[in-house]
């Protein structure tokens, strides 16, 4: 069975998954466009998400072995930086993360993946509207009647896909937020 679903929150997306499992569906393979792979399974299994940045091909071999050596099956991700997947029959221990400071270290990463990739969407919403704005029809402003009406329905669609990079400013910035908040109470 094939899924499709997008997410902004690595713990939502873990939380679903968890959700899939508890109806019987095992997750085998993740696409990087929100496409996700089931299989049907009678066994009770856990999914678990980490955040990695960039790792040296040594480091991320080191890294699965540390959590395969635990009982973990590596589903998806990527050496070069992003979500990794995790899933092992449930157990006595099904945390990836054995104490405060790993979990707060897996936030911290957390802030600096949104932060970064709002920094980089505000960067592309500025260059998309510095010179136009979203309407780009010529005169659309100074048309009247039916023909106004006409261009604005036709050219929304157009303006909301240049907008889409500002809305996920806003969802990063939340991600940030949350990511910052979780961080700070492992801290104190």
């Amino acid at each position: 069975m094939k899924r499709f679903k997008i997410f902004f929150d690595i713990e939502k997306e873990e939380q679903w998954l968890n959700e899939q499992l508890q109806k019987g569906y095992r997750c085998t393979n993740t696409s990087g466009f929100g496409v996700y792979t089931f299989e049907k399974t009678n066994k009770q299994y856990v999914v678990r998400l980490d955040y990695q940045d960039y790792l040296s091909r040594n480091k991320f071999e080191e890294y699965k072995g540390i959590y395969e050596d635990f009982g973990w099956h590596y589903i998806n991700g990527s050496r070069l930086g992003g979500i990794q997947y995790w899933q092992k029959e449930k157990d006595h221990q099904n945390e990836i993360f054995s104490d405060r400071q790993s979990k707060s270290n897996y936030y911290k990463r957390l802030m600096g993946y949104s932060s970064s990739l709002a920094i980089l969407l505000l960067f592309i919403s500025f260059m998309l509207y510095k010179d136009s704005g979203l309407y780009l029809t010529e005169g659309l402003w100074s048309m009247k009647g039916s023909l106004f009406w006409k261009a604005l329905l036709f050219e929304t669609p157009f303006a909301l896909l240049r907008l889409l990079p500002a809305i996920m400013v806003v969802f990063f910035g939340i991600s940030f937020y949350k990511a910052f908040q979780k961080h700070s109470m492992l801290k104190e």
